[in-house]
């Protein structure tokens, strides 16, 4: 996936409204489990807007798997 395609720009609008949720359209259970529990505790300090953010600019941008070899 290349960033700005439609896949990723939907998976950055999912996670604009919960964080997490356009890493988990995208198969990547870790990050999205991450970006979930990050957000709940910036929540707790007032930041969990920053969380929003992050995700969503997050999803948008990944760029696919990365391989080694």
């Amino acid at each position: 996936m290349q960033p700005g395609s439609a896949a990723n720009v939907l998976a950055g609008l999912a996670s604009f409204f919960i964080p997490g949720l356009g890493q988990l359209v995208q198969g990547r259970f870790l990050a999205a489990i991450f970006f979930f529990l990050l957000s709940g505790v910036l929540w707790l300090f007032l930041l969990g807007w920053l969380g929003h953010i992050f995700a969503a600019l997050e999803a948008a941008l990944w760029r696919g798997p990365r391989h080694l070899i």
